[in-house]
């Protein structure tokens, strides 16, 4: 559990490093090209193509932490990207983060971590076939509605939705990384390529960075990166609970205590949108 601790802050460290950078690199065009144009501005910046190392850091530190914890327990510790990411704005991009910033960052965090002990998650089982059917239409379902919100609307709705379907598909990617993962550990290399879900985690990852992608693009950051910071998590332990059959501390009082800290942490991190920089106007050190 210790080192499931430790790599799931790491991945959250370069999570927040990849948003950041590719953030900054994405809106530094004052009109910003589409389509090919996009991908050939992004591709010359330097910035852009950091964010990405940072993210191949992400992915072998999220597969390690799962490796050793369950779902419910790696996925909530993204929540520490809000954290980390302010410090990243703060001491490399020199930029003023206000106290109440600070603040509804650090209730954000206590309330998913008092849920993470209060829930007290715990490791499952193999899942079925029919768990993965059912599982994935749903969070296939809730993306394409995620789309379809995103598709037209102000900046911050086009963010926010976009980010949702991210943060879905990066749950729905932790998954397949936890499936992929057992499969290596159990069958090898030679095994693991024979099997669906090494493929199905080709597709979602790269379905899910297209999407942060144009979350990042489309509107403020102060909105993308709450929303998957706070959604990416809850799914997740969602999926662990209906997927692996992760179990939770049951009870009246444990359930109501699980409740109450939800709807903190969404108000907080409702706060923390609002009090975060929109817009990056430092550059890095």
């Amino acid at each position: 559990m210790a080192l499931a601790l430790l790599f799931g802050l790491a991945t959250a460290l370069a999570n927040a490093a990849a948003l950041i950078t590719q953030h900054i690199a994405s809106t530094r065009s004052p009109t910003p090209p589409r389509g090919i144009g996009l991908v050939a501005f992004l591709f010359r910046q330097p910035l852009w193509l950091a964010g990405w190392v940072a993210l191949a850091g992400s992915l072998i530190f999220q597969t390690l932490a799962l490796h050793f914890g369950p779902l419910a327990l790696v996925q909530p510790l993204l929540v520490g990207e809000l954290v980390l990411a302010l410090l990243i704005r703060r001491l490399c991009l020199g930029q003023a983060i206000s106290g109440r910033a600070w603040t509804a960052a650090g209730f954000t965090s206590l309330g998913l971590t008092g849920f993470l002990i209060l829930a007290s998650p715990s490791a499952g089982s193999e899942p079925s076939t029919t768990r993965w059917f059912w599982s994935g239409l749903l969070c296939l379902i809730i993306v394409g509605m995620a789309l379809l919100v995103g598709w037209h609307g102000s900046p911050a709705r086009r963010a926010a939705a976009f980010a949702l379907a991210t943060a879905v598909l990066w749950a729905t990617e932790a998954t397949l990384i936890k499936a992929v993962g057992d499969q290596w550990s159990r069958v090898g290399l030679g095994g693991m390529v024979t099997h669906w879900p090494l493929y199905a985690f080709i597709v979602v990852g790269v379905a899910g960075l297209v999407c942060e992608q144009t979350a990042l693009h489309v509107g403020p950051l102060g909105v993308s990166q709450p929303v998957i910071v706070l959604a990416d998590p809850l799914a997740s332990v969602l999926l662990g609970v209906s997927l692996f059959h992760e179990t939770l501390r049951s009870g009246l009082l444990s359930r109501g205590g699980i409740v109450l800290l939800l709807l903190a942490t969404g108000w907080f991190a409702l706060e923390l949108m609002r009090q975060t920089p929109d817009t990056m106007e430092a550059t890095l050190i």
